[in-house]
């Protein structure tokens, strides 16, 4: 790799704030942080349900975590993750914290459709995503590479025990699946199902889910490979492509 190369791919980090963990990635040295998302201490937790609820303890994790295993803060662009019931105030507050990494540029993508980019899946074709993360669960229509429309769920893994059966998450991905099929992309949502389900985020490590969700719904579910970390690499693969083509993307 030549200096101009290298100084390029240094130039830039991904990140993907969950409610459980806090994953980031840069061009040079790939995965760099895969940690809990707690602030020092371990007592405060600054994501709730996808959103940030302590920005201070946030950027203090960004600022702990990230910062020294990404070479330091520098003007730099940095493509986070967001959840796809995203708000523009949810938004503007994952950039007040991303502050703390003093970025030249800040790129914002679905964590549904970067879970997608980082499983390669063909775009040009519509595509159901169900994301089964910590605290949240996604379930999102892609069609000619992008969201069209999408559902949340305010539940996930760290659920699943006594007080929530696997069916019952299940049972919540289905009516979402229902919910979208009833809208105006009906028909795409019939071409999306006949292709399969991809299977994201944490819960696609579990095999009972996988199992459950294909036979309440009597289609292909598919896991992403790593599908823990799938949206961590396609925003890494945004990054990328915003680092070639700046305009591009």
């Amino acid at each position: 790799m030549n200096e101009l190369a290298r100084r390029t791919a240094a130039a830039g980090i991904a990140i993907d704030v969950g409610s459980a963990r806090t994953r980031a990635w840069t061009p040079e040295h790939g995965v760099v942080v895969d940690a809990p998302t707690v602030a020092r201490g371990g007592t405060r937790k600054p994501v709730h349900r996808g959103k940030i609820i302590d920005a201070s303890a946030m950027a203090d994790v960004l600022g702990n975590l990230v910062c020294p295993r990404a070479g330091g803060r520098g003007r730099r662009t940095v493509v986070a993750t967001v959840p796809v019931a995203c708000d523009e105030d949810d938004r503007l507050e994952l950039l007040s914290v991303l502050e703390v990494l003093d970025p030249e540029t800040v790129m914002t993508i679905t964590s549904v459709k970067a879970a997608a980019l980082g499983a390669r899946a063909d775009l040009a074709r519509p595509l159901l995503v169900v994301d089964v993360g910590a605290e949240l669960t996604e379930t999102a229509l892609l069609a000619s590479g992008a969201l069209r429309s999408a559902r949340s769920t305010a539940l996930g893994v760290s659920d699943l025990g006594r007080h929530l059966p696997a069916s019952q998450l299940i049972q919540e991905v289905a009516e979402s699946i229902i919910d979208l099929m009833r809208g105006d992309d009906g028909p795409q949502m019939v071409d999306a199902l006949d292709r399969g389900i991809l299977l994201t985020g944490g819960g696609a490590l579990r095999p009972e889910i996988t199992f459950k969700l294909s036979t309440q719904l009597g289609a292909t579910v598919q896991p992403a490979p790593a599908p823990h970390v799938a949206a961590l690499r396609g925003a890494g693969a945004v990054l990328q492509s915003a680092r070639r083509h700046p305009g591009a993307v």
